[in-house]
């Protein structure tokens, strides 16, 4: 992994959900050290505290499930600004969130600033969904199931989410831990453009061989990666502090063995930590976790894993 500076936004969100607590994440994660773990492993690193939605417009929907539209797309577009900023100024952006409807700015404004420079962006999407929903085929309303979609271009959107000045194209997008997919986003899902590797492909297969390939897929045409990892990607018996779990996630060793790698690849651009609700943690196991994931993707190897001592 390369060592350019390393910003730290705090992402205080939770708009894309009505389970409270996710705003909280980003001091969540100052507590348990984000910090000062980059910065021991040699990263210049700089918190520039939490970033501001955009003044929320009038927006509604004919879908009366939706929640939270206005404060959602005021998000989208201060995240869109930032996120570009951050990129544009030769620093690797880490984003603690906040739930996962703040993929819709990270991720399209990293993008714009990957295309002016001519870089192809893929994003990796570590997490138990697709969130592939559009604001018309959304049941529960919760925007943080709509990101993936809105990223890559698909229909719905028009109108209400700022227009996207850059596409990821689904073609570009590998999904690793899927294991609960709603009807409408399968029919998305069903023409093939997405890289997917459910759960059950990853029981039958592994994590390393799958991932392996879509480095090779990357570095073969000189792209970056986007990583975007969910609390619900790993397995509730270690990461409880979500408000979305869902039984039979990654392990403890899958999800180390998935950042170790892309830590080898140096491929890496930009991360998201999201969905992390610290009302739901165990004294802060899940933050700890997380933390300890990054750091393995920023370098910290097996060998260097410290012992901890618990009262």
């Amino acid at each position: 992994m390369s060592k350019l500076p390393i910003s730290l936004l705090g992402v205080p969100m939770q708009a894309g959900t009505k389970v409270k607590g996710c705003l909280m994440g980003p001091d969540a994660y100052r507590c348990a050290g984000l910090a000062e773990t980059l910065r021991d492993l040699g990263y210049e690193v700089v918190d520039r505290g939490n970033v501001a939605p955009k003044a929320s417009r009038a927006v509604t929907h004919s879908n009366p499930s939706i929640h939270a539209l206005p404060q959602v797309v005021g998000w989208i577009e201060g995240l869109q600004t930032a996120s570009y900023e951050i990129v544009r100024a030769g620093e690797m952006p880490v984003f603690m969130g906040g739930d996962h409807a703040l993929a819709a700015g990270t991720v399209p404004g990293v993008a714009r600033a990957m295309s002016e420079e001519e870089t192809p962006l893929f994003v990796l999407w570590l997490d138990a969904h697709p969130d592939l929903n559009d604001l018309d085929t959304t049941d529960s309303g919760n925007l943080h199931g709509t990101p993936m979609a809105y990223l890559t271009g698909q229909p719905g959107f028009e109108g209400f989410f700022p227009a996207l000045q850059v596409e990821v194209p689904p073609e570009n997008v590998c999904m690793m831990g899927l294991r609960s997919v709603d009807p409408s986003e399968r029919e998305v899902l069903r023409d093939g453009s997405f890289i997917v590797h459910d759960m059950r492909s990853l029981d039958e297969n592994g994590v390393g061989t799958p991932l392996r390939a879509f480095l090779e897929k990357v570095e073969g045409v000189g792209g970056r990666i986007y990583v975007s990892l969910d609390v619900d990607f790993l397995d509730p018996s270690i990461a409880p502090a979500v408000g979305t779990t869902v039984p039979g996630g990654a392990t403890f060793r899958e999800a180390h063995l998935i950042m170790e790698m892309l830590c080898d690849s140096g491929l890496v651009c930009a991360l998201d930590l999201v969905e992390l609700n610290p009302y739901l943690d165990e004294r802060g196991r899940t933050a700890r976790l997380m933390v300890d994931l990054a750091a393995s993707m920023m370098g910290r190897t097996v060998l260097d894993r410290p012992t901890r001592i618990t009262a």
